[in-house]
């Protein structure tokens, strides 16, 4: 389901994502080191991989079928890694290959920016446009760079046939050698000059093997599923959606949300879940520690109520709701009549 056309659709658009500024600067740096066949690519490439100074070897970049369908592009590119770990002596880049990764049991299909094949060894390249200031780049920034290419590393072993556990990319191997590691490269300083580092990214691959193996598989999740439940948006030949709206909302609301403020930065269906979360006066809309809190209180109108006493006996948070609005009322009392005298 494609979760922003439909948040779109119900009237409820998730205002966040990549800035268009962003995206466009990283596709003009990404354009500009892949331009008169990589030209500006080659020389952090050679020199973090540790190849030597003198190595002239050409560099080979096959077709992988860009305006093909995912299937055909991940099978093309299966194939393309296969002739170039075949091919030890040779230098081969992988322009925005297509791989595949199962994920709840269902193959999910992801981009690199590229992949280079040297020598029988795989290295993610990543390319990003924040800069590397003196040396040092935003660790944050760095830091999800290291997470979105440890599922692409464990997409190239899925391609190659290879356990999870083993493998050139085994995590008993030295830190920074390529195998384990993913090249970063960046605009250096405020140049557009490229410079690279070799990222560790054993933890990032330990942690995404732990959520995949955790994950609930889909065909379960489609089982919990209302019969006939379909969040299909039914396109016409422009592509605009045509579904009724009040389909799709009962759709969407026939499926429980744990709704919480932290969901609006997270999920693009965030906004409708506040909005539908505030129709029903839900605590969840004040956040997870006000929820806690309440205990058994599931509602604004029932802690408003309980706060002016009426509430049943011996419930706890309603009793000291109770008393935390006696509180408020003593100190507003003070404070007017502080008002008053100095009046």
């Amino acid at each position: 389901m494609d979760k922003t056309a439909l948040a779109d659709r119900l009237g409820q658009p998730a205002p966040f994502g990549r800035s268009p500024f962003a995206i466009a600067r990283g596709n003009i740096f990404e354009a500009r080191l892949k331009a008169d066949g990589c030209a500006a690519l080659l020389d952090p490439l050679r020199s973090r991989l540790g190849l030597p100074a003198g190595d002239d070897s050409p560099l080979r970049v096959p077709d992988l079928l860009p305006r093909s369908g995912p299937a055909a592009r991940a099978a093309r590119t299966a194939q393309a890694l296969a002739e170039a770990v075949a091919e030890p002596a040779a230098w081969t880049l992988l322009d925005h290959p297509m791989l595949r990764l199962t994920v709840a049991g269902s193959p999910a299909y992801l981009e690199p920016d590229a992949v280079v094949v040297r020598g029988g060894r795989c290295t993610v390249v990543e390319i990003k446009s924040f800069p590397v200031l003196d040396g040092a780049a935003d660790p944050a920034k760095v830091g999800a760079a290291a997470r979105q290419a440890a599922v692409y590393v464990l997409a190239l072993q899925e391609a190659a046939g290879q356990r999870a556990d083993s493998g050139p990319y085994d995590t008993q191997e030295l830190p920074g050698s390529p195998e384990l590691s993913v090249l970063l490269v960046c605009p250096e300083d405020f140049s557009n000059r490229p410079t690279a580092e070799l990222i560790d990214i054993r933890r990032e691959l330990a942690t995404t093997r732990r959520q995949l193996a955790r994950m609930t598989r889909i065909d379960e999740l489609l089982d919990a599923l209302p019969p006939g439940t379909s969040f299909d948006l039914v396109p016409d030949v422009a592509g605009q959606p045509t579904r009724p709206v009040a389909e799709l909302t009962a759709a969407v609301e026939s499926v429980p949300a744990a709704y919480s403020p932290e969901c609006l930065s997270s999920c693009e269906l965030g906004f409708h879940c506040r909005s539908q979360a505030r129709c029903e006066g839900a605590v969840e809309q004040l956040g997870r520690g006000v929820r806690g809190e309440l205990g058994s209180i599931r509602s604004v109108g029932e802690a408003l109520a309980a706060a002016h006493g009426d509430a049943p006996e011996g419930d706890e948070a309603a009793a000291r709701l109770g008393y935390a609005a006696a509180l408020r009322a003593e100190a507003l009392g003070a404070q007017a009549m502080a008002g008053a005298v100095a009046g």
